[in-house]
């Protein structure tokens, strides 16, 4: 079966079902081995600049013809059947109305796959999806199981503790956005609490008064689609604003730099890691501290520089 994946999530999901694609999307990096299969689309913003110039050029592509474009040719030689896409967000990948055009329009029959994860029952309901598409049903149902075991022990484990700390995670800088979907659970589930969103809200921007207010015990930084070097590129875009500093977060040293490209703003099986990465960030005596090629502490100090 010839599949074609155009979100890392999915290709992410494929590989963990034992299905290489013969096509991804230009973002598709994890597992390595999807670095080397050709991609299938393109984008049309540059995504190594600052969070505010990202930001203004979403919005002007998509007063036109889009952020994304398929390689119509490409897709036609692949010829393809089954193509997996998404219907979450038009920003960060294909959505399945693009697919659908371009399949028309070329006379490709194939199947389209679309994921819309918010929660991660959502991304377990992907999983068995594709599992169906791809004729991996059995293989599916023991990689949500794997997942649900590994959720719930970790939940067994901050079960019993009081004192939670409340939690902020954003997935953007410029503006300042709080991650929502699956981000909540997943902050529930490694035994912090998310006051500021609930699991399968959309992220939004909000203003920094709000989160001055609200005064997380713990901010997590991991902007979509940044890895640390662009993220820790970027700081400034919060560390400059008013009262940074007074944060109850940046005095008590608990500010952490996150992977989001790869670890929160993915809906594939690394959620489950995630929320275990978490866990040894709120809890570092109880749990196994991430590596450092995925999570960084951001001090006072360095705040500064």
């Amino acid at each position: 079966m010839r599949v074609v994946s155009l979100l890392p999530s999915a290709t992410e999901i494929c590989y963990a079902l034992g299905v290489e694609p013969v096509g991804v999307s230009h973002e598709c990096d994890y597992p390595p081995a999807a670095r080397s299969r050709p991609a299938v689309n393109d984008v049309r913003i540059d995504p190594d600049t600052d969070s505010a110039a990202i930001n203004e050029q979403v919005a002007a592509v998509e007063q036109g013809e889009g952020i994304y474009e398929i390689d119509a040719d490409l897709l036609d030689d692949i010829d393809p059947d089954v193509v997996i896409t998404q219907g979450l967000c038009d920003v960060c990948a294909v959505d399945q109305i693009l697919v659908a055009d371009v399949l028309d329009a070329r006379g490709i029959d194939a199947e389209i796959v679309t994921t819309d994860t918010h929660s991660l029952a959502d991304l377990y309901e992907d999983v068995r999806q594709i599992g169906a598409a791809t004729g991996r049903e059995d293989r599916a149902a023991e990689v949500v199981a794997d997942l649900q075991s590994r959720i719930e022990a970790l939940r067994n484990r901050v079960a019993a503790i009081e004192e939670q700390p409340s939690v902020a995670v954003f997935d953007w800088m410029d503006p300042v956005m709080v991650a929502g979907h699956w981000v909540p659970e997943l902050v529930a589930a490694a035994g912090g609490r998310y006051p500021l969103m609930e699991t399968g809200e959309h992220s939004r921007p909000w203003e920094w008064d709000e989160i001055r207010e609200a005064d997380p015990d713990v901010i997590v930084v991991s902007p979509c689609g940044f890895d640390l070097d662009q993220t820790r590129e970027n700081l400034a875009d919060l560390t400059d604003r008013p009262g940074w500093q007074d944060l109850t977060a940046v005095q008590n040293d608990c500010v952490y730099l996150l992977d989001g490209h790869h670890f929160v703003n993915r809906p594939g099986p690394r959620l489950v890691e995630t929320a275990e990465h978490l866990a040894g960030l709120l809890y570092p005596d109880e749990f196994e501290r991430p590596p450092e090629d995925v999570t960084v502490p951001l001090t006072k100090t360095a705040a500064r520089e």
